[in-house]
């Protein structure tokens, strides 16, 4: 990991060309996300650990199932979020993701968990993308048949809807907590041993 933090500070020196640069940031509209995707290639090649974008283009196009937890022990208090992003055709798992995000609430961690297992699943572009959640509040929220009111929500709501725009179709689904097993079982693995991101390919 210390070879891939020299790579990321160095991808800011790294000049691309423009056709190259114009497809990246039509990917990654934020500057830090570019920088990482690239320092994440650059030690791939180099051959470093896997990155998320280490399977990009395996999926493209049809449709894919996201199912997001997050969860606080606490409430406020440590928190973790998980997604697990799965090809519905062959009831595979495409990706999974879990980390501890710190101190936060189980709403917060709700929001953060849905934000990052979208910014997985646009690596795969699917045609569809359907969402599940076993939180009604936030689908809800997102559904806009609920307001969201509290001020530390408001951004990660903004975020999830610019995020939902750069997929051709995309939906949020309400299911019961026993459906949303895995990322369940993911975010408490989370809490129990991983202080930090952690990403795995089956």
């Amino acid at each position: 990991m210390y070879l891939f933090s020299i790579l990321f500070s160095l991808v800011t020196l790294i000049r691309l060309p423009a056709s190259l640069e114009r497809k990246l940031q039509a990917l990654f509209p934020k500057v830090r996300e570019r920088e990482r995707f690239v320092a994440e290639l650059v030690e791939k090649e180099l051959g470093g650990q896997r990155s998320i974008a280490d399977d990009a283009d395996v999926a493209v196009g049809g449709t894919l199932h996201l199912f997001t937890d997050g969860g606080s022990r606490g409430n406020p208090g440590q928190a973790a979020i998980a997604c697990v992003l799965i090809d519905p055709v062959g009831g595979t798992v495409v990706r999974e993701h879990y980390e501890r995000i710190g101190i936060g609430t189980n709403n917060v961690a709700e929001y953060r968990a849905l934000i990052e297992g979208l910014k997985i699943a646009r690596l795969y572009h699917p045609n569809t993308l359907i969402c599940y959640l076993d939180s009604e509040l936030i689908v809800k929220q997102l559904s806009g048949e609920y307001a969201v009111r509290m001020a530390t929500l408001q951004p990660l709501f903004q975020e999830i809807r610019s995020l939902s725009d750069e997929f051709h179709s995309v939906a949020f689904k309400h299911i019961p907590r026993e459906d949303n097993h895995h990322a369940d079982r993911l975010v408490n693995k989370a809490l129990d041993e991983h202080p930090s991101p952690h990403y795995e390919k089956p």
